[in-house]
C-alpha cells in the first residue's frame, strides 16, 4: 500500500519490537493475547514460532523481530500476542505476532504520515505504508499484508492446518 492511499484519519495499534516502535491499522487486529504457550513445528522458517490454540482454532505464531532481522523475541513481562487479519489474495488468514510489548491506539491523520524513505532504513519501504511522528518518536507504520510473501504466508496457513503432523495444542 502507498502512502497516497491513506486518505483518511485512521486508527492504529502500536508495539514495540526490540527499540523501535511500530504500529498496525486497528481494522486488522483481531485482538491481543497475553503470552501463552505456543507449540512449535518442525521444519518451519526461524520466524515461524509454532502454532497456538485460540478458543478451538490452529493460529501460527510469527516473531517479528526475527523476520526484520533483529535478535528473537524473549518472553518478559509485557511480551504479548497480536492477532491479526493478513489478506492473501482473496483469503483472510489469522496469525499471532508476537511483540515485546503493546503501547496504545491512537489515530493518524494522512497529513502526519510521511512515505518511507526509500534508502536508511533496515526495513524493505513494501513493509511500511509511512512512518508517523509522535511526541519526538518515529513511529514505523507496517503494511502488515506486505510483510510476508504470498509463498511465505501459504507455508504458514498451509502448516498450521496440518501442523506438519506434530502439533498438540490440547
Amino acid at each position: 500500500m502507498s502512502i497516497t492511499r491513506i486518505a483518511e484519519v485512521r486508527q492504529y495499534l502500536t508495539f514495540t519490537l526490540d527499540t523501535e516502535m511500530f504500529a498496525v491499522d486497528v481494522e486488522k487486529v483481531r485482538e491481543v493475547l497475553d503470552y501463552t504457550t505456543i507449540t512449535k513445528i518442525p521444519h518451519m522458517p526461524m520466524y515461524m514460532r509454532g502454532v497456538l490454540n485460540l478458543r478451538g482454532s490452529v493460529v501460527p505464531v510469527i516473531d517479528l523481530r526475527l523476520k526484520f532481522g533483529m535478535p528473537g523475541t524473549e518472553r518478559q513481562r509485557n511480551t504479548c500476542i497480536i492477532v491479526l487479519e493478513i489478506q492473501l489474495a482473496d483469503e483472510l488468514l489469522i496469525c499471532g505476532a508476537l511483540a515485546d510489548a503493546v503501547q496504545e491506539v491512537f489515530e493518524f491523520s494522512p497529513e502526519q504520515i510521511e512515505p518511507a524513505p526509500k534508502l536508511g532504513t533496515k526495513y524493505k519501504a513494501d513493509f511500511l505504508q509511512g512512518i508517523g511522528k509522535r511526541e519526538e518518536k518515529f513511529i514505523l507504520i507496517l503494511d502488515i499484508d506486505s510483510v510476508f510473501t504470498t509463498e511465505e504466508l501459504t507455508e504458514l496457513h498451509q502448516n498450521s492446518e496440518t501442523g506438519s503432523g506434530s502439533v498438540d495444542v490440547s
